[in-house]
Order: C-alpha cells, then sequence, then structure tokens
C-alpha cells in the first residue's frame, strides 16, 4: 500500500510519525507539502492524552519538553465565564473519592447544604497542586486512595511538527516538497489516483490522509464531503494570536480562558514565551477592536505580528470519504476553549490505524469511522457549548445571546439531568469525563435540586470526617511535592536556556 499524507504541520507529522512507525515496512509513507504554505497554530494546549501518543511513539519526556519548549499543564482555569470577577478551573483527574455505589459529588453536595464541606476545588489532587504551584510524576507518595496525578503539555507546535518530522524522516517517511495544483480522480471508481505539483511531478498513491488546513484539498475540494456547520452554537467565527514575552507572573501550571465582551481570550505559556489569542464574534466586536482587547491583555512585549484567522465552527459530513481521511483542521474546526484541537487529530490517527484498509476502502469500514468521529466531535461541541450557555452574564450583548440560545438536545439532557438529581453519566467513550462535566456545571452555577438518596446514608459526623478526610489528605501529598519552577529546570537539558 502506497500512503500520501498532503499537508504538515502538527496534524501531518503525528500522522507521518505515527503511521511509520506501526505500519508493515514494504508500505510506503510520502507526506508533500510547501515551505511556502503557513500553519495555524492554535494547539499549543493539550489534554493529558497527548502522553499515551508520545508513548507509543516512544518519546522520552525531557527530549520533548526541551525540544518543543515544553510546560505542563495540570487543567484549565475559567475567569469571568459565570460572571465578571469569578474563576474556576477544569482540572483534570478526579474530584474526592466515591464511596460505596455513590459518586463523590453527591456527598460533596448534601455537606456544602449542612455547612460541612468546602468549594469544589478543595478535593481536587490537580488543582491543589496547579494553585500551589507544585508537580510530581508518578504514583501518590502518601497515601493509596489517591489516583496519580495526570498532566498534559503546553507547547509550540511548529517545533513538535519539527520534532515529529526528524523522527519520521528517520524512520523513512519520504518528504516531497511542492505546492500541489491538481488532485486526479480515478475516472472509473471516483477515488483519488493522485496530485500533480505545480512543477509537473507526478505522484500516485492507494490512500490518502488530507491534512490541508481549512480548504480540505482532497476531502472537500476533489470529494465534495460537505460541511455540518455548528455556528448557531458556536457563534465565534475570528481569532487573533500573538505571542508575547513573559511579564512578572511566575509560570503557571495551567492553560488560562478568560471570557471577554465578545469572545474569550486564552493564555498558554511556554517555557521561551507565552501564547495568546482572542476568539471572538465578528457580529459583536470588528477586527481592530478584538487586536486592541488582546495586546491590551499580554503579560510582556509582543514577539510578532499578530495572526489573524476566520473559520466556520463545525466539522466534515464524512471526515473518511472514498480513499481520503481527513485529519486536522481538514476534518473541521472547534474552537480551542477545551484544548481539544490536537487531541481530535490524535483520535482520528488512532481510529484510522483500527481500520486501515488492506486494499480498496470499503464503505462499510468508512461508515463506521465516520460514525465514531461524529459522536466524538459531537460530544465535544455539547461541552463547549456548555461554557457559553451556562453563564450569569448579561452584561453584553454576546452573552446576552450566548446565554439565551437553544442548545443541542443532548447538552439539554445533560444539564436537566444535573439539575434533577446531581446525575452525570459518560456515554460510550465520549471524551469528556464525569468529574469534567462535574467541575464545568457547578463552576458556572448549574445547581441540581437535590443529590442521590444514597448518600444519606452516613450520619452528619460520619459525613464530615468523610468530607475533611479526603481534603486533609489531597493537602499532604501536595506539599510533598516538587516547586513547579524545580521540576521545569530539572526536566532541562543542561546548558538549555529557559
Amino acid at each position: 500500500m502506497r500512503l500520501m499524507i498532503i499537508g504538515g504541520g502538527t496534524a501531518g507529522w503525528m500522522a507521518a510519525a505515527c503511521l511509520r512507525r506501526f505500519l508493515p515496512r514494504d508500505w510506503s509513507v510520502r507526506l508533500v507539502e510547501s515551505d511556502e504554505i503557513g500553519t495555524v497554530g492554535v494547539g499549543e494546549a493539550t489534554i493529558p492524552q497527548i502522553r499515551l501518543f508520545n508513548d507509543a511513539l516512544g518519546i522520552d519526556e525531557d527530549e520533548f519538553l526541551a525540544a518543543t519548549q515544553g510546560t505542563i499543564k495540570l487543567g484549565i482555569e475559567f475567569r469571568d465565564w459565570t460572571r465578571v470577577g469569578h474563576r474556576y478551573m477544569h482540572a483534570f483527574g478526579a474530584i474526592g473519592r466515591g464511596l460505596g455505589l455513590v459518586d463523590f459529588h453527591h456527598y460533596w453536595l448534601r455537606a456544602r447544604a449542612a455547612g460541612l464541606a468546602e468549594s469544589l476545588d478543595h478535593y481536587s489532587l490537580n488543582e491543589r497542586a496547579a494553585r500551589a504551584r507544585r508537580m510530581q510524576r508518578g504514583a501518590p507518595r502518601t497515601s493509596r486512595y489517591l489516583l496519580e496525578m495526570p498532566y498534559a503539555y503546553h507547547f509550540d507546535a511548529a517545533l513538535y511538527a519539527a520534532f515529529l518530522r526528524r523522527r519520521a524522516e528517520a524512520g523513512g517517511v519520504e518528504r516531497i516538497e511542492g505546492r500541489i495544483g491538481e488532485v486526479r480522480l480515478d475516472p472509473q471508481r471516483g477515488d483519488v489516483a493522485g496530485v500533480t505539483l505545480d512543477d509537473g511531478r507526478r505522484f500516485d498513491g492507494d490512500f490518502f490522509i488530507d491534512c490541508s488546513g481549512f480548504r480540505g484539498l482532497l476531502i472537500e475540494g476533489a470529494l465534495a464531503s460537505g460541511y455540518e456547520d455548528w455556528s448557531r452554537w458556536l457563534l465565534n467565527d475570528r481569532a487573533v494570536a500573538v505571542p508575547c514575552a513573559h511579564g512578572t507572573v511566575p509560570q503557571l501550571p495551567w492553560t488560562g480562558a478568560t471570557a471577554r465582551d465578545a469572545g474569550w481570550q486564552w493564555r498558554i505559556p511556554l517555557q521561551h514565551r507565552i501564547g495568546n489569542g482572542y476568539v471572538y464574534c465578528s457580529a459583536h466586536i470588528g477586527d481592530d477592536a478584538a487586536l486592541d482587547t488582546l495586546l491590551s491583555n499580554l503579560d510582556g512585549a509582543a514577539q510578532a505580528e499578530p495572526n489573524q484567522l476566520r473559520f466556520v465552527s463545525g466539522k466534515r459530513r464524512r471526515m473518511w470519504n472514498r480513499n481520503v481521511v481527513a485529519l486536522g483542521l481538514a476534518s473541521g474546526f472547534m474552537e480551542p476553549l477545551e484544548s481539544t484541537s490536537i487531541h481530535l487529530v490524535q483520535a482520528g490517527i488512532s481510529r484510522l490505524v483500527k481500520m486501515l484498509p488492506s486494499g480498496a476502502a470499503d464503505p462499510a469500514v468508512a461508515a463506521e469511522f465516520n460514525r465514531q468521529s461524529d459522536f466524538e466531535w459531537e460530544r465535544i461541541r455539547d461541552f463547549i457549548i456548555l461554557h457559553f450557555k451556562a453563564t450569569e452574564r448579561r452584561d453584553t450583548p454576546y452573552w446576552r445571546d450566548r446565554a439565551e440560545m437553544d442548545v443541542p438536545d443532548t447538552l439539554a439532557a445533560k444539564i436537566d439531568l444535573f439539575r434533577a438529581q446531581g446525575l452525570i453519566f459518560r456515554e460510550h467513550e465520549e471524551l469528556f469525563t464525569e468529574s469534567g462535566w462535574l467541575q464545568v456545571l457547578v463552576g458556572q452555577a448549574v445547581e441540581p435540586l437535590r443529590w442521590h438518596p444514597l448518600a444519606d446514608s452516613l450520619e452528619p459526623a460520619e459525613l464530615a470526617q468523610f468530607i475533611a478526610g479526603i481534603s486533609l489528605t489531597i493537602e499532604r501529598e501536595v506539599a510533598q511535592m516538587e516547586n513547579y519552577d524545580a521540576f521545569l529546570a530539572a526536566a532541562r537539558p543542561a546548558g538549555v536556556a529557559a
């Protein structure tokens, strides 16, 4: 089989590095890209699944952090989303510890109502560590009742792509430099047969992976797969991004997401700089005003010209069409509020590896790939919509519109279930866990009317002891962790400057 990847960047080189590592050696992997075409660099924050991807490729974590100017991420802090002046964190990992058949948050809801519990963040190992600026790898040191602290990364996406390119080419991936002038279709089957570059060179393949960005050169340009528009729920359609120097704020092990008058601003701290961007709705603010807002809320001096992006939130109706699979921006765009951009590339690669054709692509396999992809994308979409819908803000037209909008039935059902009795269920393999939904629902003031009746089985003194014990266990674990600055310094090879 001859596999061709159209486009480089993070998506293209993730696919190339992974496929070359796991495919039989008699399969060829070629990647076509042009140095003249820039990449969209908004995917610098990740979620813990990226560690599984790197581990599968045999990547040493310290080498990776040094090569990508990476830092550690323990969660995402949301400022001014519920109301101006309010903040909460969606931290990775478990919240508290369940007892018997009942999840922890039901006991917490009962204890809070009785004045026996602190705010939800006290029962998150990741958030307590993040606020204390502490970090550790591996199993807990102080208690067998705690789980290992999950973490992800912030990194320079361009450096990550270059890092993976070196590994992929060393493994046998052939890189072809050039711009694609024509996509050629097989006249009998209608599949993509190959591409012709602007200089006339022709390259054929059996199976193609479209990583050509928003334009979807193969999946849309050649095969007209269609696009499902989600802008009625995810109103933002523009972004402006700019890196800046570190200021006086110390390194923070979380991604920042601050609500603005017509959207939200991200803050991604790397070793050598901070990535910043304002994602906004052009119907509520002009490009110049958005840029002014971003530049006036930087930690330090801007280090590059602002990068303006336009997009429509949504996804391809078919991410696998004939003998083409789309990854990255070619498959769709989900605004990066919960750092899912790179994860969706990773998930698409994993799904493709599981269903990889050994000859002509079978429509039944493509249909299952698309079904699984649609489910994952739609559930992530719902989770992101929740942040805009569940808000007390009515101070600008943008936020009034978001609070009053209708939402997908799947999201409405989750909100209603939580409001009714604090119930949260993770369906099939949806990405975000019960603890993730809990933190955003509680963080944005969605209040249940009652808790699970089994949470009433403890006597008040037992309940108070149970709740306090979890907080104390987390406090002891965090106290013995390493200072975050020292952790980053230890992960950086000698002679590499911050």
